[in-house]
């Protein structure tokens, strides 16, 4: 009995062992097996897809459970960051991945740019789950009484931004240096803080000019009005830019003028015409008119009179034209997310039938009725080349169909507008569209039958 009891023992011994081994060959081969099933772009609003991890998931270089991810940032690391009292540490999420095992993982950046990978997020693409949750990177503030505000510093520091800086991905400057604007009355529109630091930044629009419209840190500006444009009228002249209707496009002023015959100034009422007219040459207008659309010619007889009459102390009028109407080419680009910054983007082809081979970056530029046109050197907003692009219906672009290896579906890629640059008439500019595969027949049609491609750049 006992050697019957002794073989029995031993049997159920083996039978365990197998059954462990097996239980864990199986566990192996289902994490081996684990597949991606779906990897698309987000397409809601780049703003809605914000998102601040919640330290309970590492960042991987694809999602985790699948064969040959690698960690980007470990779950401490990604405790940190949840932690963090800096906005760099928030994230944009901008893709999203399914696998064999139902779950769900989200592709992102961070705002800084810095980590860059998949999280898990659930089991559900409905919302945001598991390792991130979505973020509110700045949060309502109050308006200030006073609207009316100027460049405190003018300079390289505290200019204006596309957004708070690290509140959106790739938030840029809208202007690197705001000297040119030290006068500028600048109205406050909105008013924001930044959720994790407080810093309160107010909306600014300019008037007299639009490009410098953006974002600026609070303390970089103030109320107080410039008490002085630094004129002094025993040195300086006064100089007011009009047009042929006598309205003034832009002041300016001549400074430390040499009395004719050599030396600087001292008194008011001194003849200054020869230095006036050396100071204020082509290269000086050219300056002084930036963004305005208007050129001044020192040559110009009525120009050359005023100039050459000037004496400490005056104000002078000098005369300005404007400038023709031109074409503004638009180069086009892809990126992964709403970055308005080319060196994040990718250049797209133009198909050209006959000579190109569709691919999917290969897009149809149709005939629009117009090109992208205003005076030259006059500037334009963000805002304007995008309603320029979407009343042209050329907000959705398509590729013609191609195919895809081991497939006899017929895709195509859509690529939807998400930003654009601001700039100057004239001047070649960008704007920025994500992409979408798509099965089917490509649309491909025109939106209007008869009129120009000259507005596009790409080749």
């Amino acid at each position: 009995m006992q050697k019957s009891l002794k073989n029995s023992l031993y049997l159920g011994l083996a039978v365990l062992s197998l059954g462990t081994v097996t239980v864990v060959s199986t566990t192996a081969n289902a994490a081996a097996k684990t597949k991606v099933t779906s990897d698309v772009t987000l397409k809601t609003a780049a703003e809605s897809r914000n998102v601040e991890a919640t330290g309970t998931n590492a960042l991987y270089s694809k999602p985790g459970t699948v064969k040959g991810a690698k960690l980007v940032a470990s779950k401490t690391t990604m405790k940190k960051m949840a932690n963090s009292k800096k906005s760099a540490d928030y994230f944009r999420a901008y893709r999203v991945a399914k696998t064999t095992r139902g779950t769900v993982y989200y592709k992102m950046v961070s705002m800084d740019g810095k980590y860059r990978g998949y999280v898990y997020g659930g089991r559900s693409v409905k919302a945001f789950a598991g390792g991130i949750k979505k973020a509110a990177t700045t949060k309502s503030a109050t308006m200030p009484s006073n609207t009316t505000m100027y460049f405190k510093t003018p300079g390289k520091s505290n200019v204006s931004w596309t957004a708070p800086n690290n509140t959106q991905y790739k938030a840029s400057k809208v202007v690197k240096d705001t000297t040119t604007y030290a006068n500028d009355a600048l109205v406050v529109t909105d008013a924001a803080r930044k959720t994790r630091e407080g810093s309160l930044y107010y909306y600014v629009t300019d008037a007299a000019h639009p490009e410098v419209n953006g974002w600026v840190y609070a303390k970089g500006l103030t109320t107080t009005k410039p008490t002085t444009d630094n004129f002094n009228d025993k040195t300086d002249v006064k100089v007011n830019l009009k047009n042929a209707d006598g309205v003034v496009i832009k002041t300016a002023i001549l400074s430390k003028l040499d009395a004719n015959g050599g030396t600087t100034s001292t008194a008011t009422g001194t003849a200054v015409g020869d230095s006036a007219k050396k100071q204020a040459n082509d290269a000086w207008g050219k300056t002084v008119l930036t963004g305005t659309g208007y050129k001044y010619a020192s040559a110009d007889s009525s120009n050359v009179s005023a100039l050459t009459n000037a004496k400490t102390g005056d104000t002078i009028t000098l005369i300005v034209t404007k400038n023709e109407v031109v074409d503004t080419p638009i180069t086009f680009y892809v990126t992964t997310n709403s970055s308005d910054l080319s060196q994040a983007a990718t250049e797209l082809k133009a198909y050209k039938e006959g000579t190109t081979t569709a691919a999917s970056d290969t897009v149809v530029f149709p005939s629009v009725s117009a090109t992208f046109s205003g005076t030259k050197d006059a500037s334009f907003t963000a805002g304007d080349l995008v309603a320029y692009l979407t009343t042209s219906k050329l907000n959705v672009l398509d590729t013609p169909n191609y195919n895809k290896a081991g497939s006899s579906d017929k895709y195509y890629t859509e690529y939807t507008l998400v930003s654009a640059l601001p700039g100057t008439y004239g001047t070649t500019t960008k704007a920025f569209y994500v992409a979408s595969e798509k099965n089917g027949n490509s649309p491909m049609s025109a939106p209007v039958v008869s009129g120009t491609t000259g507005y596009y750049t790409n080749k």
